[in-house]
């Protein structure tokens, strides 16, 4: 339970995340934001990132085995990679429509994910 609930947070968390730092982005093609300025899309952006805050440090408290939790702090930092970069993928291939999912982009996802299996192999 404990292992669903920290991923589970962890994907709000980098959800968050990738909204703060990449959504800034398109900001630019919306009327209301199309004018301000690098100090506002800045404080923006920490709004948004306060929510990140918000799961992930209960997430890595929760999951952390040093509190009872399933994993050791490097699994949680794998992890945590990991989930960053399917969020971020799914969140590119969303808002960014005219960014391209390529075959290179597969293969490294698949050494990253053999990256996992060998930080849980014992």
């Amino acid at each position: 339970m404990k292992a669903l609930l920290t991923i589970g947070l962890l994907v709000l968390s980098n959800t968050f995340m990738t909204l703060a730092w990449y959504g800034h982005l398109k900001f630019s093609q919306w009327h209301r934001f199309s004018k301000l300025g690098l100090m506002s899309i800045i404080l923006i952006s920490w709004s948004i990132a306060l929510f990140e805050y918000m799961f992930q440090v209960p997430a890595n408290r929760i999951g952390f085995n040093g509190n009872g939790g399933p994993f050791s702090l490097v699994q949680l930092k794998v992890i945590q990679e990991v989930i960053t970069l399917l969020v971020f993928t799914g969140f590119t291939l969303l808002v960014f429509k005219e960014e391209t999912f390529r075959w290179n982009h597969i293969v490294a996802f698949v050494f990253i994910v053999l990256a996992v299996y060998f930080m849980f192999k014992e």
